[in-house]
């Protein structure tokens, strides 16, 4: 007889354990052992390990996969196992990383954790175990079109029957839930939730939310009127994806030096040729109809902004065109104007960015696109294939969190809806535009700041923070998938890892060449490239314009989700009755702010970028790179530290405060 020593790894989340009889049964290249009862049950502390012994006749060689199952006696109680761990007695020592629930009595496999391409599992029992694990997934993680034109979704109705591993866990759920009650109820203690009336004085709207005070939040409420910071958002604000440098003015744009002042007294051609004038332009919204909320119609407008790079390199607006195409009716605004014109031009202008910001730059981009990776990484890569156990921490709670955005967010009945002038029958055209404007370069920060021409603009932080970030992640991959791929012949060869790219083409990107997206990989740099463009999505992009909604969008003059007033068609008939008439409802306005508050708290089982708990990778090359990312982070976190001195510091991009996954 020979001996195998077992371990078996409960997971450290709440209710992991399970009061059900666990059998083993261990399958090597020489054969396979008895189904072992392991023990009557693994119900003790979470986080906990139990180890015996499991005797052979002879030894069964090199180790391929477990088969583990569990049984109930009168109810099925769930299992969380992280990993077992064998020493044969050669003395090897084999990790089969698991990390799921079991919910059921099947019996489930897991393969040993050595990385496999599929061209490299020779074992018969290691091919046909890859095989039904994809072809479950494929049952699992169907594909569905929630609208044409815009990326695919994964195909289910309820939040139930979305798969164990993927769900928040009981901690997350429990937490998320309290938030959003916490809020509403105190919305509607203040009566504030349902209340259609419009805002009567400036001072209402600061007792929305007075207890849920950010130190940003309170400087946004103070300087919201003030250009200086109207143009530092548009780098360092929620949405730092709109500003670029302007080297000629649109034809629908009429701006002459005459009607600009220019600090330095140079003209614009002068200033465009120096690189300190930029352009945000809202086209993209140019026509759609607005929301009707309230029983009112709402005003959503395509404006055009100019802005100038000051001698004290400040960014400020010098004028402004709150729709497309010039007109007698449409006034160019200008700081000179009064201050009610101006200003409400910029609240319209905050207005469109709010819209913009949540289809585009939030939505499409880090909910909606991870979703796509995610589904197309399940349905196509089994847990041995190196690019799942480097991808599967950043799709943690992705498939749940996006489930439930389009119940309760931007559904027929959802919030989103009921607050936003985008929302409701304009929202699925928006969201096609943005589709169809969609680039693979604008997706990889140092591709987009180029063709923005925002290298040098000074005070970039979202940019200098962004590219450092990229470098540390791009390193990282380079590291890890140069280790598992020797050269562009085995990214060819790979049919797993063609078949996730070409899935992700055709279901996140519609199959469009123009995106530029990569339809299949031919060499190792391309691979690399677009894995860094999915785990920087999935974790900085989605901190950037995510973090910071309640700092920005707390106070609604600063953001507000919809208007409900035309823009002025001439100038000087403006006043703060206009703008208090002009903003949303009370209920509109709390609610929104209720929802930016919820979107912006991270859970208590929030997992950093860096870290990686769940211990997919067993050989030590990838475990060493881990290391030196986290030590490249650590240094980026120090640097960005000493930046907090600033009046509004930006830290949504200091790397303890990047989630892993898009998990809110």
């Amino acid at each position: 007889m020979v001996d195998y020593k077992v371990t078996i790894f409960t997971g450290d989340h709440l209710y992991a354990t399970t009061s059900d009889s666990v059998y083993i049964k261990l399958v090597g290249t020489d054969g396979e052992s008895d189904h072992t009862w392991a023990k009557a049950s693994l119900s003790s502390l979470t986080g906990t390990e139990y180890g015996f012994t499991l005797s052979c006749p002879e030894s069964i060689g090199k180790l391929v996969l477990i088969k583990l199952n569990k049984q109930s006696y009168l109810f099925e109680d769930d299992w969380f196992p992280a990993k077992v761990e064998v020493k044969s007695p050669e003395g090897d020592i084999y990790t089969f990383p698991i990390y799921r629930w079991i919910t059921d009595s099947e019996v489930h496999h897991f393969r040993e954790g050595t990385a496999l391409k599929v061209f490299e599992d020779k074992n018969p029992l290691g091919r046909d175990s890859r095989e039904k694990e994809l072809k479950q997934r494929a049952e699992d993680y169907c594909w569905k079109v929630y609208a044409e034109g815009i990326p695919h979704c994964m195909d289910v109705e309820e939040e139930s029957s979305l798969p164990p591993e993927v769900l928040f866990s009981y901690t997350k759920s429990t937490e998320f839930k309290f938030t959003a009650a916490a809020g509403l109820a105190e919305l509607k203690l203040k009566r504030l939730a349902d209340c259609k009336k419009k805002w009567t004085d400036i001072e209402g709207i600061k007792r929305v939310f007075c207890c849920k005070e950010t130190a940003i939040k309170e400087y946004v409420q103070e300087h919201w009127k003030e250009d200086a910071f109207f143009g530092y958002q548009f780098l360092n604000g929620i949405n730092p994806m709109l500003i670029r440098r302007c080297t000629t003015l649109p034809n629908n744009f009429p701006v002459t030096d005459g009607m600009v002042f220019l600090r330095g007294q140079s003209s614009l051609k002068e200033e465009m040729k120096k690189g300190n004038i930029f352009l945000v332009d809202y086209k993209l919204l140019d026509g759609v109809k607005a929301n009707i909320i309230n029983g009112k119609k709402q005003y959503l407008m395509a404006p055009l902004v100019l802005l100038h790079k000051t001698p004290e390199d400040e960014l400020m607006p010098v004028a402004i065109q709150l729709k497309q195409t010039p007109a007698d009716d449409n006034p160019i605004f200008f700081p000179t104007d009064s201050e009610y014109d101006w200003l409400m031009a910029k609240i319209f202008v905050r207005s469109a960015d709010f819209n913009m910001h949540q289809l585009n730059a939030h939505l499409l981009r880090t909910h909606l696109l991870p979703e796509v990776f995610t589904v197309s990484l399940l349905r196509n890569l089994p847990m041995v294939h190196p690019l799942y156990k480097l991808l599967i921490p950043h799709t943690r709670y992705t498939l749940h969190i996006n489930h439930m955005a389009r119940n309760r967010l931007i559904s027929e009945s959802g919030v989103f809806t009921q607050i936003a002038a985008s929302g409701g029958e304009g929202m699925i055209e928006i969201l096609r535009r943005f589709t169809s404007s969609m680039t693979y370069s604008s997706l990889c920060i140092p591709d987009d700041i180029e063709e923005r021409g925002l290298k040098s603009v000074p005070n970039f932080y979202y940019r200098d923070d962004g590219l450092r970030l990229w470098k540390s992640i791009h390193r990282f991959v380079q590291g890890v998938l140069g280790y598992y791929y020797q050269n562009d012949a085995e990214v060819k060869q790979d049919s797993e890892l063609q078949k996730w790219i070409s899935d992700i083409f055709v279901h996140g990107f519609l199959s469009k060449e123009s995106t530029g997206i990569p339809q299949s990989f031919t060499s190792v740099a391309e691979m690399v490239k677009f894995v860094t463009m999915v785990i920087f999505t999935c974790s900085a992009q989605h901190a950037a314009v995510n973090s910071g909604q309640y700092d920005y969008a707390g106070w609604m003059p600063n953001a507000p989700s919809s208007l409900q007033l035309p823009p002025p068609t001439k100038k000087g008939t403006t006043s703060e009755a206009t703008m208090l008439e002009t903003f949303p409802d009370v209920n509109t306005t709390a609610n929104g702010m209720a929802t930016t508050w919820l979107l912006s708290q991270q859970s208590s089982d929030f997992v950093r970028l860096g870290d990686y708990p769940e211990e997919h990778f067993t050989e030590e090359t990838p475990r060493k790179l881990i290391n030196k990312l986290n030590g490249r982070l650590k240094v980026l976190k120090t640097r960005i530290k000493v930046r907090e001195i600033l009046k509004v510091p930006y830290t949504y991009l200091k790397p303890d405060m990047v989630e892993n996954s898009v998990a809110i």
